[in-house]
C-alpha cells in the first residue's frame, strides 16, 4: 500500500492570551495510538499546575490504513467547546497520525463557548502552520536478527536503501528498522536471499 498521507513535519508548539487565559498549543508527529497517548501524558506531567489540558489525535491505527482512531476530551472545559475543535483543525487538514493537546492557564474571565471553541481551534491552527505539514508514506518496522557473519551484510543494504535504522551488538545482531510499507515485503525478500535464509524477521 503506497498510500500517502499529510501529517505534521516537526513538533511544535504556539502561545497566545485571550482575555488573560494563556493558551499553549503542542502539535507532534506520532507513530502509534500507544505514541499519541503518550505524548498527552508528558504534556499533562509537564503542565500539571494549568487548569486544563486538552488533548485531541488522529492515528491510523492498523497497518493497513483502513481504520482512523480519532479521540479528544474537553478536560473539564464545558462539552465541546474543547476536544472536539482541537480535532475539527486535524480533521479540516487532513492531517494524520498526529497528536496535540492545548494547555489553558485560566485567567479569571469566562470566555463563553464561543470563546473557547475560538481559542482552542487557533490554538492548535497556529501550532500546526508552525510545525508545517509533510506528505508522508505509511511505514512499518521490521526487527531484523542475524549472526555477526551476516551483520556487515544486512547492514550495508539498510544503508545502501537510506532506511533509518538502530542497530544492536549482543548476542547476535538485531537492526529496528523503519520501512515504507509498500517496500517492506522487497526488503524481507532480499534480506533473505542475501543471507541464504538465515535471517530472523518479525
Amino acid at each position: 500500500m503506497s498510500r500517502t498521507y499529510r501529517t505534521l513535519a516537526d513538533p511544535a508548539t504556539a502561545e497566545f492570551v485571550v482575555q488573560g487565559s494563556e493558551f499553549v498549543g503542542h502539535v507532534r508527529p506520532v507513530e502509534s495510538v500507544a505514541a499519541a497517548e503518550s505524548f498527552v501524558d508528558a504534556v499533562r506531567e509537564e503542565y500539571a499546575d494549568a487548569t486544563h489540558n486538552v488533548p485531541a489525535y488522529r492515528v491510523r491505527a492498523d497497518a493497513d490504513g483502513d481504520f482512523l482512531r480519532e479521540y479528544s476530551s474537553d478536560d473539564g472545559e464545558p462539552s465541546g467547546s474543547a476536544g472536539k475543535p482541537a480535532l475539527n483543525v486535524l480533521a479540516q487538514q487532513d492531517l494524520e497520525n498526529c497528536a496535540t493537546v492545548v494547555t489553558r492557564y485560566y485567567g479569571g474571565t469566562n470566555l463563553g463557548v464561543g470563546g473557547l471553541v475560538r481559542a482552542y481551534s487557533r490554538a492548535v491552527k497556529e501550532a500546526v502552520e508552525t510545525a508545517g505539514v509533510v506528505e508522508e508514506r505509511p511505514h512499518e518496522r521490521i526487527a531484523v536478527t542475524v549472526d555477526y557473519d551476516d551483520s556487515g551484510t544486512v547492514r550495508s543494504i539498510l544503508e545502501s536503501e537510506g532506511y533509518e535504522f538502530d542497530a544492536s551488538y549482543e548476542a547476535d545482531v538485531s537492526f529496528d528498522v523503519r520501512v515504507p510499507l509498500a517496500e517492506a515485503e522487497a526488503l524481507r525478500d532480499r534480506l533473505r536471499s542475501a543471507t541464504s535464509g538465515r535471517v530472523d524477521l518479525e
